[in-house]
């Protein structure tokens, strides 16, 4: 029977219960234009989400040239044809009327339309002269987490191989940094070990600084099934904030922002005390288990209480269930990555999952997630700093083997020092080194720490500024060229997302104006620019989505992320399918290190390692040394305070984060009606405690005020932990008069007017959760009420305090049961693969 449900007042939709061990029911969302029935509908188009790093598979309707709406495809491995909010109302993103459609250019200091050839002749000439004139490394380029795996490969090749480079990066720095270095100080090698299918298996999931209802929504659909069927699963939660996880957990931890290594390696210390640790397993696969077992032997219980401000008790508790859990599945996300020691904090995750042996069975696994819907791709294609295919740049023979496939001179890869972060690139712009900066499908003016200082240098004279996007974004407003892309729907190409499963996305309609593919941008600048191998032959050679995928497949072929058992036509029409994906494995690799650790010999592995504490890169033979057989590394880490704690002037902590209904600077939600009456504006989070200790109400304006910036915010009063505030990152000014920056009229209204520029030593991923803040009452309400949703963590203490947050007859989505599901197999909606084709 089909349901009709606002899915913006119930954002997880209806349940399907279900019990352990048992197959996911399937269930198809559809969301449509209003007054269109499916009936009308021209084609339905094969595609995934790329507004959060689930994969939630998709066909797009279309009608008359035009998306008209989405529906969840069933036979899914990932979302069984489920949505969440951000799928199912996105699309008309697509439409909005301020797309860029014709390339800019600056001229006396304004931008002003051109054609292509004006546009892409001013930034191949700059290209030359600065190659020319300072050398490769003038030259950087910083793109996104949203952008598909043959676009970030071909971006690669050309920034290592052509321009010769080491400033390459991704946004994804900010989101999925963290996770890749984890694996790789663990298991030697990038790579999620377990699956989205461990929620069927496991008796016990712990989550780790992260809000799955509101980052990966979908998958939140299927534990709320699990704990409405039979048999549930106990879970442990570690936020600060009450989140829809931490209100349905068995124990919730609520640490102090920065303390997450102290609280890890408190509940190590019990683990391993009470015995409860696989020694066959520490035995056959891992080193370094009496160093983990000393340095966590003094971090008892009541010691982490006195650092985190976690009851003793509660630690003691939640030690007891990840210690006697039979199945156990952990995930980690920003509540660790972006706070204080980061990578540290991590690493004991896996830890954890290494000392019980929970790795390579079902229900038994860890997935440090992603942020970003692509994110993964950046990595695996060398788009983030490292190496395409997890090469290692300190092992010669991994560079000499990428140079046999580019079919170039090693040397002409930049292997002499670790690649550049983000961050690290934009101090290199504000020294002056780097004088041109190519920012595709990101916008660090909102995005980045310390916003004020990211406007002064993006504004320099001396600085070229090139961006690729698809609205005119406060970063777009800095730059010299602006080049208009085509996105999701108005391409083809193929992204993984956090649990390794391909997808491939076609294209439905063509992009408005003269908006090209990002792959059709990169390719003609790799054109005029005339790029060569070694025997003078074009240095690449593909010229649309699917010859870009074959070479990639060369490139992949033989490394930890093999692709070489897929193709566009292989994945048009069924499931996604998870990497690796060739000879032994055609049907794809459910789960990493079933068979032992397979990446991590020093000959192998993608990194040697780093200091967890320092950050100091590993040489090849301290990892040899230690390490010769190549097994799962067991890595150790003490306790520091933050850099930047509470005083007097700035009594709070502050966290920055996301919100169910937004995704990243709100570029494509903010521009989607039901998205945005959800959440319209910034807010501030405080605790009851707090908000009565100012004599503050809900909804009156606050100034948070940071030693770096301020911003005004509505006050939601909340059961956040006391002495912490939180502020939603996702608003900048785009849709205020200012346009792209606080002024005499627009207060700062972005949450990263006030963080802190520091970063992970390990990682480099910026530290956007531990910052001093201080919180003062501007004015009263006036009887309005905070903008933020009441469906989520934000919810206020009182219900009666705010409106409910609904999306009305806009956000009716239709749930309808997949009358060809078998639940005994697990399978079914086969007669939806053929409409999802594209043709």
């Amino acid at each position: 029977m089909d349901r009709v449900v606002d899915r913006i007042a119930r954002p997880w939709g209806g349940r399907t219960p279900y019990g352990r061990y048992r197959p996911w029911p399937a269930r198809v969302d559809t969301h449509l234009s209003e007054g269109v029935v499916p009936e009308e509908v021209d084609r339905w188009v094969q595609a995934a989400s790329i507004l959060h790093s689930d994969g939630d598979a998709m066909d797009i309707a279309v009608r008359n040239g035009r998306i008209v709406g989405v529906r969840g495809r069933a036979l899914d491995r990932v979302n069984h044809g489920r949505l969440g909010p951000k799928d199912l109302f996105g699309w008309q993103a697509n439409g909005a009327r301020d797309r860029l459609t014709r390339p800019l250019v600056r001229e006396d200091g304004r931008l002003v339309e051109t054609d292509w050839e004006t546009a892409m002749g001013r930034v191949v000439s700059r290209s030359r002269r600065l190659l020319e004139e300072r050398g490769p490394g003038s030259i950087g380029f910083y793109t996104s987490g949203q952008l598909f795996l043959e676009e970030y490969y071909t971006l690669a090749v050309l920034a290592r191989a052509g321009i010769g480079t080491n400033h390459l990066d991704g946004n994804t720095r900010l989101c999925t940094s963290t996770a890749a270095e984890a694996l790789k100080e663990s298991f030697g090698c990038d790579g999620q070990p377990g699956s989205y299918d461990d929620i069927d298996h496991a008796d016990v999931i712990a989550l780790f600084g992260h809000n799955l209802a509101e980052t990966q929504p979908v998958q939140w659909m299927r534990i709320l099934d699990r704990l409405a069927g039979g048999d549930p699963p106990r879970l442990v939660c570690v936020d600060p904030r009450p989140t829809q996880v931490a209100r349905r957990a068995t124990v919730h931890l609520a640490p102090r922002v920065g303390t997450n290594l102290a609280l890890l390696n408190a509940l190590l210390h019990e683990v391993v005390r009470a015995g409860r640790v696989d020694t066959a397993f520490i035995a056959a696969h891992t080193v370094g288990f009496d160093e983990l077992k000393a340095r966590v032997a003094p971090c008892t219980p009541e010691w982490a209480e006195g650092v985190c401000d976690v009851p003793a008790a509660r630690i003691r508790e939640a030690a007891e269930i990840l210690g006697t859990a039979d199945r156990l599945l952990s995930t980690v996300l920003q509540g660790v990555y972006q706070s204080h020691q980061a990578t540290a904090a991590a690493v004991q995750v896996n830890n954890l999952h290494l000392i019980r042996g929970m790795l390579g069975r079902p229900g038994a696994g860890v997935l440090q997630m992603n942020g970003q819907p692509t994110a993964q791709n950046t990595r695996e294609c060398g788009a983030n700093g490292d190496l395409p295919g997890f090469r290692n740049w300190q092992n010669d023979e991994h560079v000499a083997d990428l140079a046999r496939v580019w079919n170039v001179d090693p040397k002409t890869i930049p292997h002499y020092g670790p690649p550049t972060h983000a961050l690290q690139m934009f101090r290199y712009a504000e020294q002056g080194s780097l004088r041109m900066l190519w920012i595709s499908g990101t916008n660090p003016a909102v995005s980045l720490p310390e916003l004020s200082r990211i406007r002064s240098i993006l504004a320099q004279e001396r600085l070229f500024v090139v961006v690729q996007d698809l609205f005119p974004t406060e970063t777009a407003q800095l730059a010299d060229v602006v080049l208009p892309a085509a996105t999701w729907g108005e391409k083809t190409g193929t992204f993984t997302n956090a649990d390794r499963t391909v997808h491939l996305c076609d294209k439905a309609v063509e992009p408005p104006g003269e908006a090209r593919p990002d792959l059709d941008i990169f390719l003609d600048y790799a054109r005029r620019m005339d790029f060569r191998d070694k025997d003078g032959a074009p240095l690449v050679t593909w010229h649309d989505p699917e010859s870009a995928f074959e070479a990639w497949k060369r490139c992949s072929a033989g490394r930890p992320c093999d692709y070489t058992g897929l193709s566009h036509a292989g994945l048009r029409g069924g499931s996604g399918v998870q990497w690796p994906c060739n000879d032994q494995a055609p049907e794809g690799t459910p789960r990493l290190y079933g068979e032992g650790i397979a990446w991590a010999h020093p000959d192998l592995c993608e990194s040697y390692g780093k200091d967890l504490v320092t950050g100091a890169t590993v040489e090849v033979v301290e990892y040899r040394s230690s390490n010769p057989d190549g097994k799962a590394v067991l890595k150790a880490a003490d306790y520091l305070p933050p850099h930047e704690e509470p005083g007097d002037a700035y009594p709070f902590q502050l966290t920055t984060g996301r919100t169910l209904y937004h995704f990243h600077t709100r570029t494509k939600t903010g521009r989607t009606p039901q998205l945005n009456a959800a959440a319209p504006d910034v807010w501030v989070e405080a605790s009851v405690e707090d908000a009565q200790g100012l004599d503050a109400r809900e909804g009156d304006l606050m100034e948070v005020a940071t030693p770096r910036g301020s911003l005004h915010a509505r006050l939601r009063v909340t059961d956040i932990r006391p002495g912490l505030l939180f502020v939603p990152f996702h608003y900048g000014y785009w849709d205020t008069p200012a346009g792209n920056a606080p002024d005499a009229g627009t207060p700062g209204r972005a949450a990263n007017e006030t963080t802190v520029t520091d970063w992970d030593p390990v990682s480099k991923q910026p530290l956007f959760k531990t910052a001093a803040a201080a919180l003062r009452l501007l004015e009263r309400s006036g009887g309005a009420t905070s903008p933020a949703p009441t469906t989520t963590a934000s919810a206020p203490h009182r219900t009666t305090d705010a409106p409910p947050t609904e999306g009305g007859r806009a956000a009716r989505v239709t749930e309808t049961a997949d009358p060809t599901w078998d639940a005994d197999t697990g399978s079914g909606g086969e007669g939806r693969g053929g409409e999802g084709s594209g043709t």
